[in-house]
């Protein structure tokens, strides 16, 4: 009860109601006080005198009316009396405790704006900040005439600063603002704005600085009917000049005061030691949280993406409250899931800023929070919507990639959540069952960590590492193996473009990683059925497929010549972009391992000769076969000069990093087809937008 009875005094306190109470309550209980005497006529025994506290609970309390130091004192007399008048050391004793129960219920808890920001002034000594700053301005004539010169004819009132008419106006604006609370707050204008701004440039001052984040919070709530705030504004360029200055120089005063270090291991660090940082922790706090609470109300993309940018900077000072990174973490992770592009970024380098100046708690919750979010955001993927999932699973796999061991953990049990979805798929062997594998977000989380695979486990990377090979190249071969087998768990045609998006993925794996993934057996089934069949498409009018945005042909493509020409066209591509990775091509034995791939398409080409409206599939496979003989014989004429056997893998090796795969035959022709299908896209794209403006109009 003391811990509680203290807490709710100080909170009281911050009110402004303090004194006026408590002079009404001492004058009612001094009637009190001479009933009670009456009644006992002068008896020694000690009486109960009942009354309720803060909170509205009634207490029995004794009060001494023969000797003691609280002679004739109740409860209110004694919480308002002592928190005014007690010593210095009872209020430290106090200040201590709060301190210590505050930090346990962090969580529970919520800080009280007003009065966080009570005991900022004691850090600083009672100088007087307008004489030095007229100090200050009268030095300037001498060491820069050319700026004084400017003040003269620009900021004459900067030069005629009037210190002590300053500090009573800002005294009475205070006052003003705290005598009672039914009168309306001061308006905040320009001229008080500057005279803080100028005072946290020049000074770094704590009392300026307490100033505008108790005008930041009146701005952030003044709408709200429950919030008693301590300014009013009137005015829109104001408001987002008082937005804009509370957001910029916030960090800089208080780096200079409690700046932060940089260890070793890349983590920053805040210092909590200091008796600074003990007094300012929870003005950091709550301002973070009016921080959090603007960016709910911001509508305009340059000012939530200045919100997010400049709140970054003092994350090494909340990490302490789990509270405050919990809700920072879910403001950014909402953020960088449904706004504009660049504050999409500018709320990923947040969060990435939050998992690197951390403990390793916090960085597995933004590990998890950062994955679940991106699963959640990709349930429905559309032509609209993929350029922005594509942005955050490259955004996420950086952050996957900051601590390979921490990430080791997550990958490993959601890699291992996606096998069971395939184990259960293929035991069920139902509509329903065929379903947790066949949607869209099965499909992005196997991209996802193929992205994230590929960027740790990248050749590259390991050489800048020293040769240090990333934990995460273990998880390369179970998810090879479930992405295998939810392309072989439905081998239909109607679930090709699903086995197209499957097998970019392990393409992207297998360019990055080195790692050797035979892919010609799933290709090649859809070329040589596609070629085979003896029934004539069906005329359609249909728009060809787009198998970026699909998962699953519909109904009328299946059988229609539209969809056959679109299907050997990308397993084409696919063929061609698999033979190209430098696995495969720059393989010393690719004359050999091109040979059973050339047969198959030979025969499917031949078989398909005969059918006049097979002419376009039967060109693609052709030209794909040309490109791959002739590859296959430059490997042969490079490998003519070869002076070592196949048994010594040393030599083998250094010449297959001397192949140039982009220089080869088949290197070319995935030049050229790759810029022809860039083209397509961006003109399908301005198609799209163009189809968009004749709606909207």
């Amino acid at each position: 009860m003391a811990k509680k009875g203290a807490k709710s005094t100080r909170k009281f306190a911050a009110s402004g109601q303090l004194k006026k109470t408590i002079q009404a309550r001492r004058k009612h209980q001094e009637i009190r006080r001479k009933a009670e005497r009456r009644k006992s006529k002068g008896g020694k025994a000690p009486s109960k005198v009942r009354d309720e506290d803060e909170d509205g609970e009634e207490e029995d309390v004794e009060v001494e009316e023969t000797g003691g130091k609280f002679k004739g004192m109740s409860v209110d007399d004694f919480l308002g009396g002592g928190f005014l008048d007690g010593s210095d050391e009872d209020e430290g004793e106090e200040q201590d405790g709060i301190d210590e129960d505050e930090e346990e219920d962090d969580e529970e808890d919520d800080i009280s704006d007003d009065a966080s920001f009570a005991s900022v002034d004691d850090l600083e000594e009672d100088d007087d900040e307008g004489a030095a700053h007229m100090m200050e301005l009268s030095k300037l004539a001498e060491k820069d005439p050319e700026f004084y010169k400017y003040l003269q004819e620009n900021d004459k009132e900067l030069l005629n600063f009037d210190p002590e008419a300053a500090e009573d106006e800002e005294m009475d604006d205070e006052e003003g603002a705290s005598e009672d609370e039914e009168e309306k707050a001061p308006v905040l204008t320009l001229g008080l704005l500057r005279q803080w701004s100028k005072a946290m440039l020049q000074q770094r001052s704590l009392r300026a600085l307490r100033k505008l984040l108790i005008a930041f919070r009146a701005a952030v709530h003044m709408n709200e009917e429950d919030q008693v705030v301590a300014w009013s504004i009137d005015s829109s360029s104001v408001y987002n000049k008082l937005i804009t200055t509370a957001l910029k120089y916030t960090p800089l005063v208080l780096d200079h005061h409690c700046p932060t270090k940089t260890l070793p291991s890349g983590k920053i660090k805040a210092p909590t030691q200091t008796q600074k940082w003990k007094t300012l922790q929870k003005l950091i706090l709550s301002y973070f949280h009016n921080t959090i609470h603007l960016l709910s109300q911001l509508s305009e993309p340059e000012m939530v993406q200045l919100a997010i940018t400049e709140s970054a900077r003092l994350v090494p000072y909340i990490t302490g409250s789990r509270k405050a990174v919990k809700l920072y973490l879910k403001t950014c992770l909402d953020l960088w899931s449904s706004a504009d592009d660049n504050v999409r970024i500018a709320a990923f380098l947040a969060v990435r800023k939050l998992a690197s100046a951390s403990d390793e708690s916090i960085l597995n919750l933004a590990l998890k929070s950062t994955y679940l979010t991106l699963v959640r955001s990709c349930k429905s993927t559309s032509a609209h919507t993929l350029p922005s999932i594509n942005l955050m699973k490259n955004t996420a796999s950086e952050l996957y990639t900051m601590d390979h061991a921490a990430a080791y953990q997550h990958a490993f049990g959601y890699i291992r959540q996606l096998a069971i979805h395939l184990r259960n798929s293929m035991r069920m062997k139902t509509k329903e069952g065929y379903k947790q594998v066949y949607n869209w977000q099965y499909v992005h989380c196997v991209d996802f960590w193929s992205i994230v695979l590929a960027r740790a486990c990248d050749r590259n990377a390991v050489i800048e590492r020293g040769g240090e090979e990333s934990e995460l190249r273990a998880l390369v071969y179970p998810l090879v193996q479930v992405t295998i087998g939810a392309i072989k768990l439905i081998p239909n045609a109607r679930s090709y473009p699903l086995h197209f998006h499957l097998i970019r993925s392990l393409l992207h794996l297998t360019r990055h990683t080195g790692v050797y993934v035979p892919l010609a057996p799933f290709l090649l089934p859809v070329l040589t059925t596609t070629l085979s069949s003896t029934s004539k498409p069906k005329a359609s009018t249909l728009r060809p497929l787009d198998f970026e945005t699909n998962i699953r042909a519909p109904q009328q493509y299946l059988k229609t010549r539209i969809y056959n020409e679109g299907i050997v066209e990308e397993a084409a591509f696919l063929i061609a972009e698999y033979l190209g990775t430098i696995p495969v091509h720059s393989s010393i034995a690719f004359p050999e391992i091109v040979v059973p791939i050339v047969m198959t398409l030979r025969k499917a080409a031949k078989a398909a000769k005969g059918s006049s409206w097979k002419g376009k599939e039967t060109g693609i496979v052709k030209g794909l076969v040309e490109r791959i003989e002739e590859s296959a014989k430059w490997v042969e004429q490079q490998r003519k000069n070869v002076s070592f056997a196949p048994g010594r893998m040393e030599e083998v090796e250094r010449w297959e990093k001397g192949v140039k795969v982009e220089e080869t035959p088949l290197g070319k022709y995935l030049k050229v087809q790759r810029k022809t299908r860039e083209k397509r896209r961006q003109l399908v794209e301005k198609a799209r937008e163009g189809e968009d403006e004749i709606l909207e109009d």
